[in-house]
């Protein structure tokens, strides 16, 4: 094989191409390639990050839902204890109530009786006179038969 012209012309354009690429295209290809590799390296680190935040919030979550569902338990103790104590003192002031109403049922029983037993004193002395009257066949003077009606109440 002989080293001709041509031979030594595509050896010194080929070189001529390697150090144009190596000036002019390797680098912005090395940039670009550098670029891409920094934005794929940010977005991992990206996502990455999401994804520990993502673990926080549930985290996060899961304590805030455990803090409602203490805060609702001791809600409803509170209402439970507060409906109890609502209900004992409903039962007291029903028996209070129920004790005055009896007290007042009572004394009005005990008019309603003294009053009967009034006009019953009065029924009888009447009956009393007139069955006086009848006997003794004649009539008693007003005076008389009310000092009559007083002594016959009294004695009742």
């Amino acid at each position: 094989m002989n080293i001709n012209a041509t031979l030594i012309g595509q050896a010194i354009t080929f070189f001529i191409f390697i150090w144009f690429c190596m000036k002019y295209v390797w680098p912005p290809i090395m940039q670009a390639l550098n670029e891409r590799k920094q934005n794929i390296a940010d977005g991992l680190a990206a996502a990455e990050r999401g994804r520990h935040e993502h673990e926080l919030a549930e985290r996060r979550a899961i304590d805030i839902l455990h803090e409602a569902k203490e805060e609702a338990r001791s809600i409803i103790t509170q209402a439970h204890n507060r409906g109890t104590e609502l209900v004992e003192e409903s039962k007291g002031n029903a028996g209070v109530e129920g004790e005055r109403i009896i007290t007042a049922a009572r004394a009005e029983i005990e008019q309603e009786v003294n009053r009967a037993k009034e006009e019953l004193r009065k029924q009888v002395a009447l009956l009393a006179v007139e069955g006086a009257s009848r006997v003794i066949k004649r009539e008693i003077d007003a005076k008389t038969h009310d000092e009559l009606l007083a002594s016959v109440a009294a004695q009742i």
